[in-house]
């Protein structure tokens, strides 16, 4: 059976040019390529017909598709304002501005969690190789993968997608709240306040 794996992981490769990437392909769903995923009743849920209209096609594919934006063009990767990343689809605050940092991998990064239980971690087989996919605890959403080469106090790196989160600025609390009572920023322009 592994051996089978293996071949259907190269002979997808292959096919698509892409030598060992560990990039998700946008065109393949997650679980031909072997990802794993247990089924989960998330506290908030959104039907998809809504989440269609108000994401936009990369926030949604990120994070119902389980897909990843290329590295380097995501709004938030070399962004520096002090305030609060949220997830973009059920407005979960999930990292703060002081724990990002520059891991030069092209997403961004952080060392901590706002809150340890903002983020679901499950294993995610995809490609043939073992990562921690990262999740919103609250909606289900996809938002990166966990790696334990961050730096110190934690030595983990949270690699997420700038399409998964909305931006809170520090001073948003003394601004008027825009209409659905908060304010945020998406990384893919103003379709999906939350």
């Amino acid at each position: 059976m592994a051996a089978l794996r293996r071949g259907l992981f190269v002979a997808l490769h292959r096919a698509l040019g892409q030598g060992s990437s560990s990039v998700c392909h946008p065109a393949l769903p997650a679980t031909l390529l072997g990802a794993r995923r247990t089924k989960k009743t998330w506290p908030v849920s959104f039907s998809q017909e809504e989440l269609k209209e108000r994401l936009t096609p990369m926030q949604y594919h990120v994070t119902q598709e389980r897909g990843t934006e290329s590295a380097f063009t995501g709004t938030f990767t070399h962004h520096k304002e002090e305030g609060t990343y949220a997830c973009v689809v059920c407005g979960a605050s999930l990292f703060s501005s002081s724990t990002k940092f520059d891991s030069g991998s092209g997403w961004p990064s952080f060392f901590d969690l706002m809150q340890e239980e903002s983020v679901a971690l499950s294993n995610d087989f995809s490609y043939g190789m073992h990562r921690v996919e990262t999740t919103c605890s609250q909606c289900g959403a996809h938002l990166g993968h966990l790696f334990d080469d961050g730096p110190k106090p934690s030595g983990k790196r949270y690699c997420i997608n700038s399409a998964s989160l909305a931006f809170r600025p520090k001073d948003a609390a003394r601004q008027p709240a825009a209409e659905g009572g908060s304010v945020g920023s998406s990384a893919e322009g103003d379709k999906s306040e939350f």
